[in-house]
């Protein structure tokens, strides 16, 4: 029922480690999907998939609020009380999420050809794409309201297991399926197929591991009410989420072409290969955070900041790799055309990644202390900056604009995130450690990442020539910029915490086995 930081770095392996195993899979077989599809049909699995987000606003709300107060009945007295909010959540999936598939079964493929204004053979298959997605949203959904179970145990063990299991399934149906139907339903065909294993090994496992705790889909009113208070205000900040993560696609697809999808959903995919592997990484908080509900208010808000420290610091390092690379890294993996289109949306979506790295954290803690009104304001405000300066941008400067946009919302987003930090703690010094711990670590890297991008293109070296030499190049960059970030961080009046928390790390990672 308590975890210690030794166990929360376990979980953050193998979270990491069912992200490397997935992000792998998923890198590896975009190219082949890409080739035998082409740019058209690719982008417009994309438009499909972007229709399909909005869905997530109220499959996420579901699960967060649902862990959350899961992990707060972990004890046997508690069952009960836990057995309805279970059942609660699950009715809410099956009955709330299969109305809103029947509804893109429906009307996603009309909506869809009006928006985006497709037509042709590419439109004919908009029906059977929408009917897979809608399907596979929905298995999707019901398996993130069972995956509650191990989350607020925090069994990232079981989780990281279950979607190691899933990618493998939807990537070797890809392989199979898309060279003799290369079409965008066959795509989303092969993603919902994933997402169903998903589903099937969730319940298998539950049923075998915490049985106990499962029960039938009813409605509580009690549990009802528990569910839907904070879930109001997170769908909020879920649907914010989603205008910052989508704009610059819908923007794109309504006003140009659909293969200008594809180039930026390349570039968008290993961004956020990058970006979501943090967050995982990052994701084991929210149950911490949860669990932490009698600590004090400074205790609280010191882990916090210093696990603000250690996430910036990975996510620059991982993320400020890619963009002195970004152009051979796209000539290598997906061709010149789409390295020549896409190489500066990649650059400008890495720092807006790196930017947008200072309020993750900061969500979970939020999201674990029931305070989604502020989540609700920081995702609202980053999704206004964002789409009112896609809707401009792309009109006057094309697509290649798109990642500029994703860059405002983030800054806006940190100065939110900043603002609403400071207002909520009384802890000494809080501007201080706010600067230290969140702004320093993102914008040393983001400055030492551009500094190696010029670097390297003026020395003219053919990275594109080998993967070694593109990889080397990365890794190596990464590399300067955490020593740089590490060594700024000592430059401050919290270097002694910074340098222990580092120590902490090495230490319990210095074994082999990590678990």
């Amino acid at each position: 029922m308590r975890k210690g930081s030794s166990d929360l770095l376990g979980n953050s392996a193998w979270n990491a480690a069912a992200f490397v195993v997935a992000v792998g899979l998923n890198l590896a077989v975009l190219p082949f999907a890409l080739f035998r599809l082409g740019p058209g049909s690719f982008g417009v699995a994309g438009l499909v998939t972007a229709s399909i987000a909005p869905a997530l606003v109220f499959s996420s709300s579901l699960a967060l609020s649902t862990a959350r107060e899961l992990a707060r009945r972990l004890a046997p007295c508690d069952l009960e009380d836990a057995q309805r909010l279970f059942a609660t959540a699950v009715a809410l999936a099956l009955s709330v999420g299969g109305a809103i598939a029947v509804f893109f079964c429906l009307a996603g493929a009309p909506l869809a050809r009006l928006a985006f204004r497709l037509s042709g053979a590419v439109a004919d298959d908009l029906g059977l794409a929408f009917v897979l997605a809608g399907c596979g949203w929905l298995c999707q959904c019901v398996s993130a309201v069972l995956l509650t179970l191990f989350t607020a145990r925090q069994d990232y063990k079981r989780i990281a297991s279950i979607s190691i299991v899933s990618t493998v399934c939807a990537t070797a149906a890809m392989l199979i399926l898309i060279p003799s139907a290369p079409r965008a339903s066959t795509f989303l065909g092969c993603q919902a197929f994933g997402f169903a294993v998903s589903l099937f090994v969730t319940f298998w496992w539950s049923r075998h591991a915490l049985g106990e705790w499962l029960a039938r889909p009813a409605f509580h009113r009690d549990a009802l009410r528990r569910l839907v208070r904070p879930g109001g205000w997170q769908l909020v900040a879920q649907g914010g989420a989603l205008f910052a993560t989508q704009a610059d696609r819908y923007l794109l697809g309504a006003l140009l072409q659909p293969q200008f999808v594809g180039f930026y959903t390349v570039a968008q995919r290993l961004e956020e290969a990058m970006y979501i592997g943090i967050l995982k990484i990052g994701e084991t908080l929210f149950p911490f955070f949860s669990s932490l509900h009698q600590e004090t208010e400074d205790r609280k808000v010191d882990l916090l900041l210093r696990s603000s420290w250690i996430l910036n610091l990975l996510a620059a390092s991982a993320l400020g790799g890619l963009i002195p690379v970004a152009g051979p890294l796209l000539h290598l993996w997906t061709g010149a055309e789409v390295a020549a289109e896409a190489q500066q949306v990649l650059v400008v979506l890495s720092v807006a990644g790196i930017l947008g790295s200072s309020a993750n954290v900061f969500a979970f803690y939020l999201l674990a202390q029931g305070r989604s009104r502020d989540t609700a304001l920081i995702s609202l405000v980053t999704g206004m900056f964002t789409l009112a300066t896609s809707a401009i941008a792309l009109q006057i400067f094309g697509w290649q604009a798109a990642g500029w946009s994703a860059c405002v919302g983030m800054i806006a987003q940190m100065a939110v995130t900043v603002f609403l930090l400071r207002r909520s703690s009384s802890l000494a010094g809080m501007g201080a450690r706010v600067f230290h711990f969140v702004l320093m670590p993102l914008g040393v890297g983001i400055a030492t990442a551009l500094l190696l991008r010029y670097g390297l293109d003026s020395t003219n070296l053919d990275l594109a020539a080998a993967w070694w030499s593109v990889g080397a190049a990365a890794l190596l960059s990464a590399g300067a910029i955490l020593v740089v970030a590490v060594v700024a961080s000592q430059l401050g009046p919290y270097r002694a915490l910074c340098r222990r928390d580092l120590r902490a790390i090495v230490t319990r990672f210095a074994p082999f086995g990590a678990v």
